[in-house]
């Protein structure tokens, strides 16, 4: 949910809960000072005051003030949503005589194929002039690990893996593609997550 829909779903809440008092007499304010009254007084107030110079209440205005810790709240949640955006790794390549920019996250595999490797990102794959070794330091600080000599694969993209009787693994990812992970890699799908139930370790 983003601080926009966050923000809305406060107004939301707080003009729910006015109306719960919409019926209330007005002599109950007279009694005593009432957040409800108030807030609603002040709506009033400036709804009268814009009618009279013919002007509009900005459509973005909330009708209820927001409490302080609702306003911070709001506050942080759009601070972090401007930091995902900063933070969102992406990946710079040179293709066809231009250097495209791709999020890492659509890439769910980079699989070598001779002095090049290729990029398995939906719908259509990047081919680029790199060795897998290369590509597999660069991207091992970004979540990808190695599960064979030819293969790297995203974690955040791993669905399921299957123990084979050889001691070998085969490991599904997002979309439907299958990678066989040998045994000299096998110990890095510990890296798969962070908690593992029902079994310590890869093979266990």
């Amino acid at each position: 949910m983003s601080a926009r829909e966050i923000q809305d779903h406060i107004a939301r809440g707080m003009f729910v809960r006015q109306a719960a008092h919409a019926n209330t007499d007005d002599s109950v304010c007279a009694n005593g000072p009432d957040p409800i009254c108030t807030i609603s007084d002040k709506r009033d107030s400036i709804r009268r005051s814009t009618a009279e110079d013919g002007a509009h209440e900005p459509a973005d205005t909330p009708l209820l003030s927001e409490t302080p810790v609702e306003a911070k709240l709001i506050r942080v949640l759009r601070q972090l949503e401007v930091i995902a955006r900063r933070q969102t790794p992406r990946i710079a390549f040179k293709a066809k005589g231009r250097i495209l920019f791709v999020e890492l996250a659509e890439i769910v595999a980079v699989q070598a194929e001779g002095n090049y490797v290729s990029l398995q990102r939906r719908p259509n794959p990047y081919l680029l002039r790199e060795s897998l070794s290369s590509m597999a330091e660069k991207l091992k600080p970004y979540g990808f690990i190695r599960i064979h000599r030819s293969v790297v694969v995203n974690i955040s993209a791993v669905e399921e893996i299957q123990p084979l009787p050889t001691g070998e693994y085969k490991l599904r990812v997002k979309g439907g593609m299958e990678f066989l992970v040998t045994r000299t890699y096998k110990d890095n799908l510990r890296d798969l997550a962070q908690l593992w139930v029902g079994s310590e370790h890869i093979g266990g």
